[in-house]
């Protein structure tokens, strides 16, 4: 299989790896055509030419809309032109297996925010105080007004308080990554929804070029027809 030059890189490449100008999508071609004003629907362009300014043409048109291209908006990008998903690294973040002390953090806050723990610390609280306050009225080691069960519950509440948010943090990260990754897949499909569209665009104006063409061709084949058979009957009655 013979070789072909990319108009645009000047490199040659395999047949199957080119495509000519008239099957690009317009508005893709108009953006091209940015940087080579030269080119017509006869040249042929490489793929990997043709991924390089499909990149550049997202990039325009989101910059067009928001006037700035963020970090995430480039992954996309980038996503599109590789034909990557997005969901992907989602999954992978997810994945990651947290130590010890986010385990810890998120167990004691889960059970800090239970039933479980509300009526375990309420029966505990009462037994303390029937304790020192019936059972061992005369010998109490906490008589009332109950001075180290209010420092035990100071310590746990201070210890309490910083391991929860620990906890919301890392929830809250969570969070911001899944919102980050919505927002890159319903990016993604809009461009690619917006791509389509052109392409569809495309095709239909290519489709309706050719059955016109084809369509004028009939025309002339039939004109022709009716003059030959114009000339067939005049030189019969010449005859």
């Amino acid at each position: 299989m013979g070789k072909e030059k990319c108009f645009i890189t000047g490199k040659e490449f395999e047949k199957k790896d080119l495509v000519h100008a008239d099957t690009i999508r317009r508005n893709l071609l108009d953006f091209i055509k940015k940087d080579y004003p030269k080119i017509t629907s006869e040249v042929l362009i490489s793929q990997e030419a043709l991924k390089i300014y499909r990149q550049k043409y997202l990039e325009s048109i989101i910059i067009d809309e928001s006037g700035d291209l963020d970090k995430m908006e480039q992954e996309v990008i980038q996503a599109i032109a590789g034909q990557e998903l997005v969901s992907e690294n989602l999954a992978k973040g997810d994945s990651k297996n947290p130590n010890f002390g986010q385990r810890l953090a998120d167990r004691v806050a889960t059970f800090g925010g239970s039933w479980t723990f509300i009526i375990f610390f309420f029966t505990l609280l009462l037994l303390w105080i029937l304790l020192n306050s019936i059972i061992l009225a005369t010998k109490a080691f906490d008589p009332y007004p109950y001075i180290l069960m209010n420092l035990i519950l100071s310590c746990i509440a201070a210890l309490q308080a910083p391991v929860i948010m620990m906890s919301q943090n890392r929830q809250e990260t969570k969070d911001r990554q899944r919102s980050e990754y919505d927002y890159k897949v319903n990016l993604k499909a809009e461009l690619e929804i917006r791509m389509l569209h052109e392409k569809i665009d495309h095709l239909m104006m290519h489709q309706t070029q050719k059955l016109l063409e084809l369509q004028q061709m009939q025309m002339d084949l039939l004109e022709d027809m009716a003059d030959k058979k114009d000339r067939d009957n005049l030189s019969k009655h010449e005859n």
